[in-house]
């Protein structure tokens, strides 16, 4: 079994899997956490009459809700504009023995047996090399060759390393 297909990727499809990195790991719920304690902290602020520090209390937890979205949305946006690699249409080519990328002259591959994990969702693939590093591939993008990409993935890896929704 093989699947090729070629990814264009955009600065919403990287604001997407930093997202999920962000998100998934201890900064997202540290962030989410500090959000939640800002605006308790709030509303006891505003039952004691301290309006003020009631106030102040909402904006940092609307600066740390927002904050990372944010730096993420502009960090994926000037990576895509400024890394020729990501920018370009990257060609992969999903065998038994191995998963490779290439565009033009450069070419990398990765072993089954390298690979971390593979999560898919509705939206995009990440094909993990290790715990942070992944290949970002959009759904909409491979087409008729996500079910043979997820048939090679599915014989090639650990149950455990594979978490794919249809």
């Amino acid at each position: 079994m093989k699947a090729e297909f070629d990814v264009k990727l955009s600065a919403e499809d990287l604001y997407g899997f930093n997202m999920y990195q962000t998100y998934t790991s201890i900064h997202g719920f540290i962030s989410i956490l500090m959000t939640a304690v800002f605006w308790i902290t709030a509303g006891f602020s505003f039952q004691q009459g301290n309006i003020g520090y009631g106030f102040l209390y909402i904006a940092a937890g609307i600066l740390f809700l927002v904050y990372m979205p944010l730096t993420l949305w502009f960090r994926s946006k000037k990576t895509i504009e400024t890394n020729s690699i990501l920018s370009g249409v990257l060609h992969y080519e999903v065998s038994e023995d191995a998963i490779k990328v290439t565009q033009g002259e450069e070419m990398g591959e990765l072993p089954w047996n390298l690979v971390y994990k593979v999560v898919a969702n509705s939206k995009r693939i990440l094909i993990y090399s290790n715990r942070i590093n992944a290949y970002v591939i959009p759904r909409t993008q491979i087409g008729a060759q996500y079910d043979a990409f997820v048939e090679v993935a599915s014989q090639k890896l650990d149950k455990y390393r594979v978490k794919i929704k249809k």
